[in-house]
């Protein structure tokens, strides 16, 4: 089952790949560059908000990263996302 930990996994080895900060991470995936640091503080996402987010992982993955393995990754789609 996919959770916040794992959500949060993502974000921080994608942050480690990209050389970028999770309020830069957070603003991509949420719109919103508070989004992380809330749900690290232990704040609630829903269920469809954290499900666009993991499929957000892996459509704009950095090649230069090793996808967690402990982590089912979706089903890859065309093109990466803004």
């Amino acid at each position: 089952m996919m959770g916040t930990a794992e959500l949060l996994l993502l974000a921080q080895t994608y942050a480690d790949a990209e050389g970028v900060s999770f309020t830069t991470i957070s603003s991509r995936v949420f719109n919103d560059g508070k989004k992380l640091d809330a749900i690290v503080a232990g704040s609630d996402l829903y269920t469809s908000r954290l499900n666009r987010a993991v499929i957000w992982f892996s459509t704009n993955w950095p090649e230069s990263a090793v996808w967690p393995p402990s982590i089912p990754r979706p089903a890859q789609t065309e093109g990466r996302a803004a």
